[in-house]
Order: structure tokens, then C-alpha cells, then sequence
């Protein structure tokens, strides 16, 4: 009996192992297709990955992800862009449903809505720059030490003062805040998010040179 019980508790350590292996290998792969540049085979992928665990809110945000990030070479083209943008808001609604109250898709949330108001500003602005401003300053108040909320509310800040007439340099010490952070931040766990530093940077070097 107890042969038989080992070897049952075997056989399902084996399985468990087995598909951690897979989610490993399939979201390395879909990252490995990010990098290349190539956000929507990316994006089918993660989604296959969903689809296998579908209690993992992960899959699914890096699937809205990475179809957000292709959204923005779409701006001018407003059918594509919006069949873009509808499928990773189908996404992260998923990734919600999993993780509620998740710094991490909150952010993503206030990108697909940048998207949209950079695509056309007059029609957009008015009605989601205020769900923007709350979705960071919620996260800001969940997780103060979070460089992706610290370093995309300041750029989201700056083109704000920019599109007024403000001087926008008065957000550079939060992006020098969000680098100083991102040299200490842990991830949560494998895959966790941990994206962001080098445009933090970039946004930094600028402010430096004017």
C-alpha cells in the first residue's frame, strides 16, 4: 500500500514538474519573440500559455502587453489601432478577473488608455485622461516603491505639462527616483514584471541635456 501511494505521489511530482518545465520553455519562448520585435506572435503565444494555466494572471497581461506595445506603431491607422487595443483590453480584463487589486495591471491599464489618447487626442482626452491620472495615483498609494508606476507616472506627468505649456523638467527627480529604484527592486517571482528601466533612462538622459 505504501508502494502504491509513493508511487502515486511520484507520478504527480513528476506531471507537476513536467508542466512547469513547458510554462517555463513557452514563456521564454514568447519572450524571446518580444525581443525580436515580434509583439504579435508574442502575443499568441502568451495567450496559448493562458489558455494552459488559466489561473496564471501573467500570460495574460504580457499577452495585452505586448499587443499595447505594437498598438502605438498603429496611431495613424485608428481601425487597426482599435482592434489592437480591444484585444489586449480582453486580455488584461482576464488578468483582473485573476489578480484583483494588481499594481502591475493597473499600469498596463493606464497604457492602453495613453494609447488611445496619443492615437487622437480631441477624442480620448477628455474622458480617459482622468481614469490615467487615478489608475497612477492609486498605484502610487498601493505601491510607492513600484519604478514602473514611479517612472511611467512622471513621463505620464511630463507630456501633460508639455501639452499645457508647462515646463516638464519639474518631474526629472521622480525619474531619478524610479532609477534609484530599479536598481533595488526584487520581482515577485518568475516572469514577475520588471520591464522599464531603460526608457526610465532614457527619459532621465534627457532631462540631463536640455
Amino acid at each position: 500500500m505504501k508502494r502504491t501511494v509513493t508511487l502515486v505521489v511520484l507520478m504527480i511530482l513528476s506531471l507537476s514538474i513536467n508542466a512547469q518545465d513547458k510554462y517555463t520553455q513557452g514563456m521564454e519562448k514568447a519572450f524571446g519573440l518580444y525581443n525580436d520585435g515580434k509583439f504579435i506572435e508574442a502575443s499568441h503565444m502568451f495567450e496559448r500559455i493562458a489558455m494552459a494555466t488559466p489561473d496564471n494572471w501573467l500570460p495574460y497581461y504580457y499577452a495585452a502587453q505586448t499587443l499595447n506595445v505594437d498598438a502605438f506603431s498603429k496611431l495613424k491607422d485608428s481601425e487597426k489601432l482599435q482592434a489592437t487595443l480591444e484585444k489586449a483590453q480582453g486580455f488584461l480584463d482576464v488578468a483582473k478577473g485573476i489578480s484583483p487589486k494588481n499594481v502591475e495591471i493597473m499600469v498596463q491599464q493606464a497604457m492602453i488608455h495613453t494609447a488611445y489618447i496619443a492615437s487622437d487626442g480631441a477624442t480620448y482626452g477628455a474622458s480617459l485622461s482622468p481614469k490615467v491620472q487615478t489608475l497612477y495615483a492609486t498605484a502610487q498609494q498601493m505601491e510607492p516603491d513600484n519604478p514602473r508606476v514611479v517612472y511611467l507616472q512622471a513621463e505620464w506627468n511630463m507630456g501633460a505639462a508639455q501639452f499645457f505649456g508647462k515646463d516638464p523638467s519639474v518631474y526629472c527627480n521622480d525619474l531619478k527616483r524610479a532609477m534609484e529604484l530599479f536598481a533595488t527592486f526584487k520581482p515577485k517571482g518568475p516572469f514577475y514584471p520588471d520591464w522599464g528601466k531603460e526608457r526610465a533612462e532614457t527619459l532621465l538622459n534627457n532631462c540631463a541635456s536640455k
